[in-house]
């Protein structure tokens, strides 16, 4: 698959429209029911601070999930993505009330590759803490 945006249209530094996406203890229920991942860390609060946490927190998959929707979102084509990756931070702790919390993420390109692909770095916070660290994703553009 290709991106809808032009290889020709971008230069390293190019900064891609950064999004906010809010994740309350709901999102993590249902998050949890998608994929299966139903470790009490991420829906039971007594559990998470028994083994050490300061609340529950978000999937590490969900983190990554929203944050490449940035790109997926500027490319216009998720199938564009031929590779992502990312190191697992710190966790985005989710507090029990009607605003959970939120992660910031911003990306811009940071290497334009051979046969028109670029190089998209991420960042991803919450709580004013970087949440991804090595946040990268590749991308074939048109």
């Amino acid at each position: 698959m290709t991106a809808s945006m032009a290889y020709e249209s971008v230069e390293v530094g190019t900064e891609l429209p950064a999004q906010s996406f809010p994740v309350t203890r709901a999102t993590l229920v249902r998050y949890a029911g998608a994929s299966g991942d139903f470790n009490p860390i991420h829906w039971n609060e007594k559990f998470a601070r028994e083994v050490g946490l300061p609340d529950v927190i978000a999937h590490g998959m969900f983190t990554m999930a929203e944050a490449i929707r940035v790109v997926t979102d500027w490319a216009g084509d998720p199938g564009a993505v031929v590779e992502y990756g990312v190191r697992f931070t710190r966790p985005v702790i989710v507090p029990n009330d009607e605003t959970g919390a939120t992660v910031e993420v911003s990306g811009k390109i940071g290497a334009k590759l051979d046969d028109n692909l670029v190089r998209v770095d991420l960042v991803a916070t919450s709580a004013g803490a970087k949440v991804l660290g090595m946040s990268r994703a590749v991308v074939r553009l048109a």
